[in-house]
């Protein structure tokens, strides 16, 4: 993490969140024609009721015309772990690891679903 953010966690937990966003791995559920669904697996969580991914990411191209190509990006964690009020940190970092990967640069909004975690954002390139 180089954000400026992250210099103000504990050196412990911002260690965590490194570990955490290093062991990041994908598997492509699903595609269509506008769509992806991606499993999100993280090293320390998973779903409790299956054993598997963490949560999903589901992206969906909202292409309008030739010009213009906007990105819509819904990630929903499944591991109630997450939905902690301290797990805030890592679910903005892998959140944004899971954009930057999947998505790159492009004009993008998200949605994060996790708990009291969940915020939206706008990339906008």
């Amino acid at each position: 993490m180089e954000s400026s953010a992250s210099e103000v966690l504990p050196p412990e937990q911002r260690s965590r969140i490194e570990a955490e966003v290093d062991g990041l791995k994908f598997t492509k559920n699903f595609r269509s024609a506008t769509a992806e669904e991606w499993y999100v697996f993280l090293p320390g969580y998973q779903d409790p009721v299956s054993g598997g991914a963490a949560g999903k990411a589901i992206i969906h191209y909202d292409l309008l015309g030739n010009k213009e190509v906007f990105i819509n990006t819904t990630i929903i964690y499944d591991d109630p772990a997450l939905y902690e009020p301290g797990q805030h940190a890592l679910v903005y970092a892998v959140s944004e690891e899971v954009v930057n990967r999947l998505v790159g640069y492009a004009d993008t909004l998200l949605s994060v679903h996790s708990g009291t975690n969940s915020y939206q954002a706008e990339y906008l390139q």
